[in-house]
């Protein structure tokens, strides 16, 4: 086991589609064999904007459960809800009082969500302060994330950074974003100029884990290409296709250039027809180990269990940045 402290975290709103699949959740069980792992449910990001208490409590529990389905083991990794650890709410104000209004209106999520309105919700403006505090709570070594959150790890290490030079060096560990690079910008197949998204409108923009053949073959196959008719890897005039192979390489380990050669000659329809196969295989087992765990005890206990072995590495962390800050007696 290595000595890396490894944090990460989805937020428990819709289906997890294969944008989050490819980009994060691969990462997340390769990173268990070799490091200390603490996965996360972080529900209190969700309600940024509002939500439907059954249907959050319910999404909970998917993704909790898709977490195990995908690969991650709870002897290896810790596995739990964020908001059953009090520390994620307490640190986030302490690190509220260190982080300014400025560098905080800077996030470009932050400038998409509130959509230039003169008032926005709070807590889209402040979550990346409770995202800083999610890693900085457990002394994390390495964030594996999607490319679109870097900017929060780098905010994220600049508070910490800030308040180590402010309250000594050690107070907190600085960690370091680990960033897929092939098959981490997972693509819409509407519009593959946009990332894949949860929000969308349109279900036939995403592929979600828990979708049927039907639902797959649909949305594959209507998926936007273009009038070029040659099946080749380019990102820029050809963002369709580029995407497909995107998705067929990284849920099959096939180099790109190996499906350009592979596909030399055939037609869209080949290429897409291929892909609902993969995609369909890829799924079928997670689905079948969702399907299982999903409404089980023993997915509660692994989250409790989870739960008690998060706080008890959280509950120091924190009393040294209380001792520090001088708070409490």
């Amino acid at each position: 086991m290595s000595d890396k402290r490894v944090f990460s975290g989805v937020q428990p709103t819709g289906n997890i589609h294969l944008g989050n699949y490819l980009g994060a959740l691969k990462q997340f069980v390769a990173l268990q064999d070799e490091n200390d792992c603490i996965y996360c449910i972080v529900d209190m990001h969700s309600i940024t904007v509002p939500q439907d208490p059954e249907e959050l409590k319910n999404h909970i529990l998917d993704v909790a459960a898709l977490y195990l389905a995908v690969g991650l083991d709870p002897e290896k990794s810790i596995v739990f809800v964020q908001s059953e650890v009090s520390g994620h709410a307490e640190l986030s104000w302490i690190l509220t009082c260190n982080s300014y209004t400025g560098e905080l209106s800077r996030m470009t999520q932050f400038k998409s969500k509130s959509r230039g309105q003169e008032s926005a919700p709070t807590g889209l403006f402040t979550y990346p302060i409770l995202m800083a505090a999610d890693i900085l709570l457990y002394d994390t070594d390495i964030v594996p994330v999607g490319n679109d959150q870097k900017q929060h790890i780098e905010l994220c290490r600049d508070i910490a950074l800030r308040v180590n030079h402010k309250y000594g060096e050690d107070t907190f560990v600085v960690p370091e974003g680990q960033y897929m690079k092939e098959g981490a910008r997972i693509m819409a197949l509407d519009d593959p100029t946009n990332k894949m998204s949860k929000s969308a409108e349109n279900e036939m923009s995403r592929i979600s884990l828990l979708d049927d053949e039907k639902k797959i073959k649909k949305a594959i196959m209507r998926a936007t290409t273009d009038s070029d008719m040659t099946i080749r890897f380019d990102p820029e005039n050809k963002p369709g296709i580029s995407n497909l192979l995107t998705i067929y390489g990284a849920l099959t380990g096939t180099p790109v250039a190996e499906l350009e050669t592979k596909f030399d000659g055939a037609g869209y329809g080949d290429l897409k027809k291929s892909l609902v196969t993969v995609v369909t295989e890829s799924l079928a087992p997670i689905q079948d180990r969702f399907n299982q765990i999903r409404y089980s005890d023993e997915l509660l206990d692994i989250l409790r269990d989870g739960s008690k072995r998060a706080g008890e590495i959280a509950e120091p962390v924190l009393e040294r940045v209380k001792d520090r800050f001088g708070l409490g007696i």
